[in-house]
This record gives structure tokens, C-alpha cells and sequence, in this order.
């Protein structure tokens, strides 16, 4: 009964049926028929409840949705342009550390091509940049800052895989750091190639942004300085960030009014309900298949085609961008990662390692043709066809490939910072 279960699972979520529904339901059958306690899904939903760092992800969410709806994106875009600008293809340097900034504190890639793109492809093509590299730029760089603390991705890595949540957001710092620089290498050989022009280095433009952002360039050090100090825990940095970016953007700023904020809740939280609600039907699904010994079935099915480890990451890889191409990153994280881990486990791959590995494939697999959910937003965001959004960003996917490899072959990459 098992497959034929899981098959009508996956019809009805591909013909749209809300996803803690299908969870639910098959979670529910699955046990009818099967001699396994079904008090399971209440035992994980209590596990969640309890699990002290589940409050980041409202707080964190909120302080996103706060950034995205003030000017902050303008006036960071301004400073890193007073900053980079100069350089030669400044500008697409720019415009990869601001998503990358954005992405990590909403933890929402295709937001941040909705919110950003209208400000950045427009100042690429006015900088003269080709249109087909800016198309690709912008859509490649919406995903970057996942793996950048405090990505909401990481947190819900660290809740369903059990794995210490500052190991994460210090493992994923080196990775995160090295898309973003290679990316950027590229873009400026690109731009060099394209003749672009550079404009000049104005201080007073850098002193005039310093001023006009100076109350958002702390948050950054506030939260990072304060976690990985040891002054405060995930949550309360969650508590704290979503403090002070009320107080930035609403009272000091001003940039969202009073009357907004209901509406500003209310879309951030419908998120937040979006999740918690998938991850807890999701994980009485996972109860029962760890109950089930369905991941040492998977690990059986490995070990029949290999024994080795560095196949079984290429087999992986390929899986998980799937994984990403056909999922949203919250729903593949709560379904696969507690199946993928185990099996991982067995070929001795380290935890935090595979958490790095897993996030950079779905990054990926967000952008990979052809279906992947942020070539979709961009094609829509910018009113152009699929055919001319995949063109332009497959010389991006080929670095961000590069850089998987990488991240999957060089472990010391994820586990450099770790104690």
C-alpha cells in the first residue's frame, strides 16, 4: 500500500492540494495501515513547540518584511554603490552583495528578485551592461544570501536535522562568501569584456549614504557580534533584530507608517503560518518513515550501486537539484532532509558538512531550467519570455555548479570555522 500512498501524495500536490494536507492525510493512512503508534504527528508537533529556537523564525520574518517594505534596499544600494562603483563592473559587484544582504535577512529568494530587481536592472542597463547579462545577474543573485546568517533556510536546516544552529550559520559563512566572490570575478571579467564605464570615486557621495544608512549598518554586527559572542542566543538575536529594525524603519526613518504595520504583519506572519504548519504535519510524516526504516531502505539502494562516498555525493547532488527544481526550499528542506540524513550518516559525511551541501543545491536548484520556481518570478517580474530569462542565466548556473563542487569536495570549506 505503501507506493501507491506516496503516488496519490503526489498527484494531488502536483494538482495544487495544500501541502500539510497531503502531509496530514498520508501521514494518517500510512499509520491505518500499519501497526505504528500514530501518536507520533503529536509527539512532533510538541517537539516543535518546545524547541526553543522555533521563535527566531517569526522574529526573523517580520524584521525581513519590515526591511523589504521601507527604503532600506535604496539606501544600501546607494552606499555599496559609493563604496564599489568605481571598481570595474562595480556595479554588478553591487548588486550581489545587496541581494545577497537582503536575501539573508528575508530568507525569501524570490522576494528579493521582486524587490530588488525594479531597482537594479534598471541601473545595469543604464550603465550600459548588455541586457542579456543583466537579466541573468539579477535573477542568479536573488538566491545568494541563504547561506548567510540569519537565513530563515539555515534555521529551519538546524530545527529538523537537530544539528547546533551556530554550527550552521559558521559553516556556511566561508561557502557563502567564496559564490559571491566568484560570481563576482565573473561578472567583472564580463564587464571588462563589454567595455562598460566606470564611474568615478566621489567621497562626499560615501559620506552623504555612511550618514543617510548609518542607523542600518550596525544590525548586521548587533546580530552576528552578539550570537557568536556568546551575549545572547538565536532567539533573542531574533528578538532583538526585529527591535530595532521596528524602531529604524518606523520611528526614526519613518519610512513605514503606522497604519502600515497591520499589513505588514499580516503578510509576514501568513509566511511564518505557511511554515510552521507544512513543518509540522511534514514531521509526523518523517516519524513514521524513520519508524519504517525507510532511509536505511534508501541506504540499502545506495550501497547496491556504491560503497563510495565521493559517487554518493554525485548522486546526491543530482537528486537534490531536482529536489530543487520541483520544490520551494521550506517544503524540500522539512520532507528530504531527515530521509537524505541518515543515509549521509551511514557513508560518513559530516552533519553540518551535508547542511552546507543540501542549501547549496537547493539554491541552485531554484534557478535550474526547467522549471525552477525563481526563473519563473523573474520571467514574470520583468515581462520576458522563459526561453530569454533561462538563456541569460545559464553562464551564472555554470559558476554556481562550479562552486557546488566545491562546497561538496573540499569539506574543510564548511568546517574551517567550527571548533
Amino acid at each position: 500500500m505503501t507506493p501507491l500512498l506516496i503516488l496519490i501524495a503526489l498527484l494531488f500536490m502536483f494538482l495544487g492540494a495544500p501541502l500539510f494536507t497531503v502531509f496530514s492525510g498520508l501521514t494518517l493512512l500510512l499509520l491505518f495501515f500499519s501497526d505504528i503508534d500514530s501518536s507520533a504527528m503529536i509527539i512532533e508537533m510538541y517537539r516543535i513547540a518546545t524547541t526553543p529556537i522555533l521563535v527566531a523564525i517569526p522574529f526573523f520574518t517580520f524584521a525581513g518584511y519590515l526591511l523589504s517594505e521601507s527604503k532600506a534596499p535604496r539606501r544600501l544600494i546607494g552606499l555599496t554603490d559609493a563604496l564599489l562603483g568605481w571598481l570595474p563592473g562595480g556595479l554588478s559587484i553591487i548588486a550581489f552583495i545587496t541581494c545577497s544582504a537582503f536575501t539573508a535577512l528575508t530568507g525569501a529568494t524570490g522576494l528579493t528578485i521582486i524587490a530588488l530587481g525594479g531597482i537594479l536592472l534598471p541601473a545595469l542597463l543604464q550603465g550600459k551592461y548588455p541586457e542579456k547579462f543583466s537579466l541573468g545577474l539579477v535573477t542568479n543573485s536573488g538566491t545568494l544570501g541563504l547561506l548567510f546568517p540569519p537565513s530563515l533556510p539555515i534555521i529551519l536546516y538546524a530545527i529538523v536535522s537537530k544539528v547546533q544552529i551556530n554550527q550552521l550559520f559558521l559553516a556556511a559563512l566561508l561557502p557563502g562568501l567564496l559564490m559571491v566572490i566568484l560570481l563576482s570575478a565573473f561578472s567583472v571579467q564580463k564587464a571588462i569584456a563589454a567595455k562598460v564605464p566606470r564611474t568615478r570615486f566621489n567621497a562626499s557621495e560615501l559620506s552623504q549614504a555612511l550618514r543617510e544608512a548609518a542607523w542600518e549598518l550596525p544590525l548586521p554586527l548587533v546580530v552576528l557580534g552578539g550570537i557568536y559572542s556568546g551575549y545572547f542566543a538565536v532567539s533573542e538575536a531574533a528578538a532583538i533584530t526585529a527591535v530595532y529594525v521596528f524602531l529604524v524603519e518606523v520611528v526614526i526613518y519613518r519610512d513605514i507608517k503606522w497604519r502600515d504595520l497591520p499589513q505588514v504583519m499580516r503578510k509576514s506572519m501568513v509566511l511564518v503560518g505557511g511554515i510552521l504548519i507544512i513543518l509540522g504535519a511534514a514531521l509526523g510524516l518523517t516519524n513514521y518513515l524513520i519508524d519504517a526504516q525507510i532511509p536505511m531502505r534508501l541506504f540499502n539502494i545506495f550501497r547496491a550501486y556504491t560503497e563510495n562516498p565521493i559517487v554518493f555525493l554525485i548522486l546526491l547532488n543530482f537528486f537534490l537539484l531536482g529536489v530543487g527544481c520541483l520544490m520551494d526550499i521550506f517544503s524540500a528542506l522539512i520532507v528530504v532532509v531527515p530521509l537524505i540524513t541518515p543515509v549521509a550518516n551511514a557513508y560518513g559525511i559530516n552533519p553540518v558538512h551535508l547542511g552546507i551541501i543540501f542549501l547549496a543545491n537547493l539554491q541552485i536548484g531554484a534557478l535550474t531550467p526547467p522549471i525552477g520556481m525563481n526563473l519563473f518570478i523573474s520571467s514574470l517580474r520583468f515581462e520576458k519570455p522563459m526561453s530569454k530569462i533561462i538563456s541569460a542565466s545559464l553562464p551564472f548556473i555554470a559558476v554556481l555548479l562550479l562552486i557546488l563542487a566545491i562546497i561538496t569536495y573540499v569539506p574543510w570549506l564548511s568546517l574551517a570555522l567550527l571548533k
